[in-house]
């Protein structure tokens, strides 16, 4: 049963739902090159496979990062106490999340300005590990929001190791292996020939790693951390999306056995939006800070407390009506330019032997 305890304001509702589809939109986008950077190495044997695997997200990486500054955009100017006491008291764990930025974007920008192998090779881990740190903190600190961070009622209170306790390990290795999944079926879904072979092989069996894990999240989850508060019992919500997205994550895996490269891609990136959409109604209203109940809600850290006037973000909502129409056409105008299947057929000689 959905009810509604504590009134939220309208524009306040409505930013907290475009914060939620902007991160999900991240993840969805996201996952699949960050599995990608992680396999170039494993699914490539010689520099013209590795430039195939490299080659399917090379037009895409960066756009699809601008999903992140824009969730973080958004959450600074919608509600600036949320940003303020995630990015100031998070400090150690978003360090990671932006050396490993740094890592890729040095690894897919620099990997074709040198012929020699060794180089290649380095930037080559280099996209491997500046995409396994955002994957492992992401999942880390969504499932630290899940359980609720501590805070004195502005600012996050807790301790870097302290955010690494068994349920958050299972995030963050649940994300990355379900990075590597929906990476290897992306990868399946664009290339032909040897390296699709070897994705089709590889996401078969992380897949079922990738399934293990997610039960046991969202099981875990449901059990342990309800999704209720004063600003409504979403249990029920939470429980229908944590299940669905253990189907979702089945039939992916049934899919890539059966060489149904598209509904394989399709299914992952769905199990990733269910995933998500339980954890942000978990987050509802308390924002994924813990809520000391001898204290007034209207006196806490939550949703409410921490957004902009509804002046301000009246505005915003105009201008994201505007624009954020405009910036999706041109991501999915990308994606269709580049949708076609490329093989090392596609890469001309003289990259393979300037190696």
């Amino acid at each position: 049963m959905l009810l509604l305890e504590t009134t939220v304001p309208t524009f306040t509702l409505i930013w907290f739902l475009l914060v939620a589809v902007l991160w999900i939109g991240y993840f969805f986008l996201e996952l699949f090159d960050y599995g990608v950077a992680m396999l170039i190495k494993l699914l490539g044997k010689d520099d013209k496979e590795k430039r195939v695997v490299v080659n399917t997200i090379g037009p895409l990486w960066d756009g699809n990062e601008v999903w992140l500054l824009t969730a973080g955009g958004a959450m600074f100017a919608a509600f600036p106490g949320w940003y303020a006491s995630l990015f100031s008291g998070l400090y150690l764990p978003l360090l990671l999340v932006l050396i490993g930025l740094i890592l890729r974007g040095v690894a897919f920008e620099y990997r074709s300005k040198h012929h020699t192998s060794q180089y290649r090779s380095m930037l080559d881990w280099f996209a491997a590990i500046g995409s396994f740190l955002p994957a492992l903190v992401f999942g880390v600190g969504f499932a630290n929001f899940v359980s609720g961070l501590p805070n004195d009622g502005k600012l996050w209170n807790g301790n870097f190791f302290g955010l690494f306790m068994p349920f958050a390990l299972v995030g963050g290795l649940m994300l990355v292996a379900i990075a590597l999944f929906h990476g290897s079926a992306f990868l399946a879904l664009k290339t032909s020939g040897v390296i699709h072979d070897r994705a089709k092989a590889f996401g078969s069996k992380v897949g079922l790693v990738a399934l293990a894990l997610t039960a046991i999240f969202v099981i875990w989850q449901n059990v342990a951390y309800p999704a209720k508060s004063e600003f409504g019992n979403f249990s029920a919500i939470t429980w229908t999306t944590g299940l669905l997205t253990i189907v979702l994550m089945g039939l992916a895996v049934l899919m890539v056995t059966k060489e149904r490269d598209g509904w394989a891609f399709l299914l992952t990136g769905l199990s990733i939006v269910t995933l998500f959409v339980g954890i942000f109604f978990k987050m509802y209203g308390n924002i994924g800070f813990a809520q000391d109940e001898s204290v007034d809600v209207m006196q806490r850290l939550n949703m409410v407390t921490a957004a902009s006037s509804e002046t301000t973000l009246q505005i915003m909502t105009v201008a994201a009506v505007i624009f954020v129409p405009i910036v999706l056409a041109y991501q999915g105008w990308s994606y269709w330019v580049f949708h076609k299947r490329i093989s090392t057929k596609s890469i001309p000689d003289d990259v393979e032997t300037a190696a």
